[in-house]
């Protein structure tokens, strides 16, 4: 399963801080509606209540302690109005409509016309009275109830009404009244406060937007910086250096990185002197030895001559003087080409050449037609340096015929913009471990070649001399074994400076 993207910093801080002020705006307004919700129910509950309350004292006293419905009904009108209205009961009985008959003119009491009979009288549904308000108004308490009558919210009320006996003491009359007053006026308000709840929250959630938009710009201006002088610092540019603002953490960081690029570009200050004096100390001491090797090989050339004619042990001498000579003389040449890579010197002397032709001189310039097999298309031309390619190809098989086993091939293809000759033999292959390594200075793929014949120089000089052409050489080991050395150079003249022209 594919991991989830990862989001921006800046999406983070915005999301994290547009969240925040979600949460606080939507636990803030969510605890002031609720607890304006509750004020006003209290507050419509009490005065409910109280007026009822009041509207009953006003019957007393009552006219028989045994009322009729009529009589009952009398009762529930006395508490009834515009907004409310009523039912009463006693032993069984109860009324059918609350309040008196109508004043001509006077507009009908009670709620909306779908809770009255015929005739505008309004009557309470019995079944909205759930029985656990009955028994707790029988048994002397006042008691109310939110219940939802006809898709619209009441309140229903009851209380029981009592008789004061001469010596203050009260006894049940064994009436209850019941009154519903409708709580729309109160849901509309409620509903009116959930709707500012909600465009409170859409503001406020708007405004952390904005908020955090300001706050995380503020903060990734300085981290953008650092990321911008990061990679300056990763491409070389080592004098970049960050403007440090204020003293907070991030103007700290930005200390650290200046004074990180300071010490780095001290450093690689230091050791590129030091390289380069490296450079400079090679290629003068190569210079100066080359001529006394010039007379040392002379000499060399003089030994060799007259050897086979002095005693064998000097004879051996003079041998080994002459290979030692000619070995040192190939290593200082070896030191010198590639001062001319460091320093940037070595130059192409371009010619269109036949690519074919070009390896089959190689080849019998040192002897090995014989020994190296060849897949040579004819018509393949290039601009190439012939010195320079030479020196390639001598070297890749020279290195086959020496460490690798027979057959050693040299095969040769091309495509309309680059030449491939590929340098094969069959032996072994090399070491997985060393494969990396095979083109580094002075690099011998085991102990056993430390005092081989080579310098260590040749496949490194050989890259070099591909790169200056544009190409490449590269080095891999056949499935089937052996060593595969492949070089690719452009069939179009390259500048060094460019690419190809």
């Amino acid at each position: 399963m594919a991991p989830w993207p990862s989001l921006g910093l800046r999406a983070r801080l915005s999301s994290a801080f547009a969240l925040l002020c979600v949460v606080t705006t939507v636990a803030v307004a969510g605890g002031i509606y609720v607890q304006a919700r509750n004020a006003i129910l209290q507050r419509t509950q009490d005065a409910a209540v109280q007026a009822m309350t009041s509207r009953l004292q006003a019957l007393y006293p009552l006219r028989s302690p045994a009322p009729d419905r009529a009589e009952l009904g009398g009762i529930a009108g006395a508490v009834s109005d515009g907004n409310v209205f009523a039912v009463a009961f006693h032993r069984g009985e109860h009324s059918l409509a609350g309040p008196p008959p109508e004043r001509p003119g006077a507009p009908a009491p009670g709620p909306p016309p779908e809770h009255r009979r015929p005739g505008g009288v309004p009557v309470l549904d019995l079944g909205v009275i759930s029985p656990q308000l009955r028994r707790t108004v029988a048994g002397g308490d006042v008691a109310w109830q939110r219940v939802v009558w006809q898709d619209a919210p009441f309140l229903i009320i009851g209380t029981p009404l009592l008789i004061t006996e001469r010596d203050r003491t009260t006894r049940s009359s064994g009436i209850e009244v019941y009154v519903a007053r409708s709580l729309l006026p109160e849901q509309r308000s409620i509903d009116g406060l959930a709707v500012h709840a909600w465009l409170t929250g859409g503001a406020a959630l708007a405004f952390a937007v904005v908020l955090a938009s300001l706050a995380t710009r503020g903060v990734l201006r300085p981290v953008r910086e650092l990321g911008r002088a990061a990679r300056l610092l990763g491409e070389g540019e080592l004098r970049t250096r960050i403007a440090v603002r204020g003293s907070d953490e991030l103007a700290d960081v930005a200390r650290t990185f200046n004074t990180t690029a300071a010490e780095l570009e001290r450093h690689v200050e230091q050791l590129r002197r030091m390289e380069a004096d490296a450079r400079r100390f090679v290629a003068d001491v190569s210079h100066e030895l080359r001529t006394p090797l010039a007379a040392l090989a002379a000499v060399a050339d003089v030994l060799d001559e007259e050897a086979a004619r002095l005693p064998e042990p000097a004879g051996r001498a003079a041998r080994l003087v002459s290979q030692e000579t000619l070995s040192l003389t190939a290593l200082v040449n070896d030191l010198i080409e590639i001062s001319r890579f460091d320093s940037g010197v070595a130059a192409l002397a371009l010619n269109e050449v036949d690519v074919a032709e070009l390896v089959r001189a190689t080849l019998r310039a040192r002897g090995w037609s014989e020994a190296v097999r060849t897949e040579l298309p004819p018509g393949v031309t290039a601009p190439l340096d012939p010195r320079r390619v030479d020196v390639i190809l001598a070297n890749l098989v020279g290195n086959a015929l020496r460490h690798g086993e027979p057959p050693v091939s040299v095969r040769l293809s091309a495509d309309p913009h680059r030449i491939a000759l590929e340098v094969r033999d069959h032996g072994p292959g090399l070491d997985e471990t060393v494969l990396p390594h095979v083109f580094d200075r002075f690099y011998k793929a085991g102990a056993a070649r430390a005092r081989s014949e080579g310098s260590g120089l040749g496949l490194a000089i050989a890259r070099e001399n591909a790169r200056l052409h544009g190409g490449d050489l590269t080095v891999a080991n056949a499935v089937d074994g052996g060593a595969v050395f492949t070089l690719r150079l452009p069939r179009r003249a390259h500048d060094p400076g460019g690419g190809p022209e």
